[in-house]
């Protein structure tokens, strides 16, 4: 018998891609018990209860009866609440959290997420973000550095050998066992970025284990700009300045320059040298990004808010 599963999904101004997702949801190899969508402002969803293409004929969100949408306003979003909403919304012994604009890469994706937790192995399970087609060679890069091809189990035992990397969680595409989450108090209910992390920190620290499923697979990637870059990495150095109990005293900002280092020997050895000093260039503004970020709190409030992403985490 499979192992009974819900899907979560925040989604904000949803489209054709949200389509194809819940698509190659409903096709996986262990179909999911229930797809809760926790949606930021209802005027921008209501066309695509009916939206219908080609490729998928009726519209996805009438076809098929495992769909729930729940609406909340943009003022009542945060990243950890609203997941916690949508926890709260499903009664499943294990639950993926994904965002709106992963794929999965082919439909053994929920199989392969929810085998070391079935396993035992694991209280927590994130997948591969593989590339999408048109992503550019530097963020390509990045992507294998962060998500290579070979899966692991953490624990707290690899925390001074690993630093931060010990606690890395994408709810991009993570699967969660719901005794531990609920015992473990769930996503931090206020924050700015990270709730992912912030949990896994805890399980980790407790005794429990995080996997990382190589062979569990969704395609997302995004091709930022330097300003981009710039206000997510703002949002980073304040989710890390905001949990010093989570994230001081490891290692952050010397993964960055290694991923750096790597990423321009990368494009040297392939003929892309001329590339180099476009990642310089974006790596200024990240590294800038953060340091603003991590010291938000000497900053003027109109600052800090036009320094971030998202703007209305301050309001």
């Amino acid at each position: 018998m499979d192992p009974v599963v819900d899907i979560i999904i925040p989604t904000y101004k949803p489209g054709e891609e949200f389509v194809s997702l819940i698509e190659a949801l409903e096709g996986q190899s262990i179909k999911p018990n229930k797809i809760i969508v926790m949606n930021t402002e209802e005027k921008y969803f209501e066309s695509l209860k009916y939206f219908e293409a080609p490729k998928y004929g009726k519209a996805p969100l009438n076809k098929y009866s495992n769909i729930e949408v729940h609406h909340l306003s943009l003022r009542e979003f945060d990243h950890g609440r609203t997941r916690n909403r949508g926890v709260q919304k499903s009664r499943a012994p294990y639950f993926v959290c994904m965002t709106q604009d992963a794929l999965p890469a082919d439909e053994y994706l929920l199989e392969n997420l929810l085998k070391p937790l079935l396993e035992g192995s694991a209280q927590i399970s994130y997948a591969r973000q593989l590339p999408r087609a048109d992503c550019d060679e530097i963020e390509r890069f990045t992507r294998a550095f962060n998500y290579p091809a070979q899966s692991c189990i953490k624990g707290r035992e690899d925390i001074e050998k690993m630093g931060i990397k010990a606690f890395f969680c994408s709810n991009v595409c993570a699967a969660y066992e719901r005794r531990v989450f609920e015992e473990s108090g769930g996503f931090i209910r206020h924050t700015i970025f990270n709730e992912d992390m912030i949990y896994a920190s805890g399980v980790v620290r407790a005794g429990g284990r995080i996997a990382y499923a190589a062979d569990a697979q969704v395609v997302h990637s995004h091709n930022y700009n330097w300003i981009q870059n710039f206000h997510r990495n703002f949002d980073l150095g304040v989710s890390h300045a905001q949990y010093p109990e989570v994230f001081a005293g490891l290692r952050s900002e010397s993964e960055g320059i290694k991923l750096v280092k790597q990423t321009a020997r990368y494009l040297w050895e392939n003929g892309k040298g001329g590339r180099i000093l476009t990642l310089l260039w974006r790596s200024g503004w990240k590294f800038l990004g953060y340091r603003l970020g991590k010291n938000y709190k000497r900053l003027p409030p109109r600052v800090v808010s036009l320094c971030s992403m998202n703007q209305n985490y301050w309001k």
